[in-house]
């Protein structure tokens, strides 16, 4: 596997990776799988300031991708980051997750941001098991916040520090700044 930088071009093979999450199981709660164009949308609208790193098959297919970007939307959580990693069901347990999570997080570290947060739709064992060898610790849940798949469910948090924090903090960097996304 080749780890890269995520381009548009990049867009439609996340969302059809990304649809078999939404449309067979209740670790996304969306209910619509979105296009090609709405992924692009969004990797476009994070674009310079949160990475997105894919994995790339010899083949030149995408077998995952791994990804931050705000974990909330008002100006005083700019310093947290929610993370979150997708592969083709054949990748899973082969430990291309952390192989995508590692340079995610050592990017992150680099532009200064201070946490990273993954929420986690529970059960999801191999999830949670990942995030923890990871270095990410239990930080909450949320109980029976969704419902999908004939079932209420509940949406634990994990959390891990990344760059140190300071008072008063600096601003997180720009990509380029950093000269990332550090990929391994």
């Amino acid at each position: 596997m080749k780890l890269r930088a995520a381009t548009p071009d990049d867009a439609a093979a996340a969302a059809a990776i990304y649809a078999g999450y939404v449309t067979a199981s209740a670790v996304t709660f969306e209910l619509d799988p979105p296009s090609a164009d709405e992924m692009r949308a969004r990797m476009e609208a994070v674009a310079g300031r949160y990475p997105w790193i894919v994995a790339e098959a010899e083949d030149g297919s995408l077998a995952g991708y791994a990804y931050a970007c705000p974990f909330r939307a008002r100006a005083a959580y700019r310093f947290a980051v929610e993370t979150t990693v997708y592969l083709v069901p054949e990748a899973t347990g082969r430990g291309l997750g952390a192989a995508l999570y590692r340079p995610l997080l050592k990017t992150l570290v680099a532009q200064g941001y201070t946490q990273a947060i993954a929420a986690i739709a529970l059960p999801n064992d191999a999830s949670v098991g990942l995030h923890e060898r990871l270095g990410f610790e239990h930080a909450g849940t949320y109980a029976r916040v969704g419902y999908k798949l004939g079932r209420w469910l509940d949406v634990g948090l994990w959390q891990r520090g990344l760059a140190n924090e300071r008072d008063p903090p600096p601003e997180p960097l720009p990509l380029d700044a950093v000269g990332g996304p550090y990929l391994e």
